[in-house]
């Protein structure tokens, strides 16, 4: 079977002078779209720009487009006086004085949603992986919810929001968290449950549509795959396309378990839970709970263990090198991790701003 990749990231739009997020008028977007098409969008912010790829056959394919669609968004930011940063919150531009794009959807998300949506000022990744039959879908996703605080550690790339240092590795998904039908899903027992469960949001009109069930992991409602939503966008190429490798390895492990009548356990949303909050917290440098073994353990040592779980699927995916640079992260740190280190050595948020707007085009 073909485990196909989709990756969505979302870049700040940066003033170079004031290094504040700026809007742009949505210019980046009009002119990146006569080249790229429908791989660039507006997002709810004037200070957001979207890509995504297009499907990817493997891992070296994702590097291949994801560096080019960064490369491409960079220049065309770079022609419009802007540059482009990939972290999950700005250090310390205010919500508050950010431009809504004028559009109908984004206008009927603030209507309903208030200031929840106008503060919604983060940056995120989310990966695809291609999975036609729903039902095998739902089974893999009920399993994959136990690892999400792993990947999302590995991801924290804001640890400062309007000029203040959080004391969280993501303070994204604390900012996300006042959204409804957000964080880890609970378990359905087919898709069929899934549908019910949809059909009656619709019907009692708590949704127009399926896109607004925003968890950290769904089947998504229009394309044929599972989309993981938890990471934080990372600083660079190398780290977006080792944490896809990791979330594609998965899906082919546990899939592969699934078809030999073996099952991976199915964890209480509220467990998982608490390994979120800590992998929010500290990132990769804390402790997590085993819950087989019903211990903590560090953060570290289990990242180890996730890819020795997978050890099996890389060489038939052709991402041995990609997942194994989950080791560079743990010995260099995240983005967060890094960002933390800039700020402590110079005590200057905008020396933290220039050192995103560095890393996010590093070896482009």
């Amino acid at each position: 079977m073909k485990f196909t990749l989709g990756i969505e990231e979302e870049y700040q739009v940066i003033d170079p002078v004031t290094r504040e997020l700026v809007s742009h008028n949505q210019h980046i977007v009009i002119n990146a779209s006569k080249v790229l098409n429908d791989q660039v969008k507006a997002e709810m912010h004037e200070a957001v720009v979207e890509v995504g790829t297009n499907i990817c056959n493997d891992i070296q394919d994702a590097r291949e487009q994801i560096t080019h669609l960064r490369k491409s968004i960079s220049t065309f930011a770079g022609d419009l006086g802007y540059k482009i940063g990939a972290a999950g919150t700005h250090p310390f531009s205010k919500w508050e004085t950010q431009m809504i794009t004028s559009n109908p959807r984004y206008h009927e998300i603030i209507d309903e949603l208030q200031d929840t949506a106008r503060s919604n000022l983060i940056f995120g990744l989310h990966v695809h992986v291609g999975m036609e039959d729903k039902n095998m879908a739902m089974h893999l996703v009920n399993a994959m919810r136990y690892f999400l605080p792993h990947l999302y550690a590995l991801s924290t790339n804001s640890p400062f929001w309007e000029g203040r240092n959080t004391g969280f590795k993501s303070f994204r998904s604390k900012v996300f968290d006042k959204f409804p039908r957000t964080g880890i899903p609970g378990v359905f027992d087919n898709y069929a449950q899934y549908e019910n469960y949809v059909n009656l949001l619709v019907k009692t009109k708590c949704i127009d549509n399926p896109k607004k069930i925003w968890w950290d992991i769904r089947i998504h409602p229009v394309f044929p795959t599972i989309e993981v939503r938890i990471c934080d966008v990372p600083l660079t190429v190398d780290e977006t396309i080792c944490i896809a490798a990791l979330i594609q390895a998965l899906v082919a492990k546990l899939h592969k378990l699934r078809t030999h009548n073996l099952n991976f356990m199915i964890y209480h949303r509220a467990l998982i839970n608490e390994n979120k909050w800590r992998a929010g917290r500290y990132g990769i440098e804390g402790k997590m709970i085993d819950f087989g073994l019903e211990k903590e353990v560090e953060t570290k040592l289990l990242m180890r263990e996730f890819v020795e779980f997978v050890d099996d699927v890389l060489d038939e995916l052709g991402s041995r090198k990609e997942v194994e640079y989950v080791f560079e992260i743990l010995k260099n740190g995240t983005g967060a991790d890094r960002q933390l280190k800039v700020f402590e050595e110079t005590k200057d948020l905008i020396k933290v701003v220039d050192f995103i707007t560095e890393q996010t085009i590093l070896g482009l």
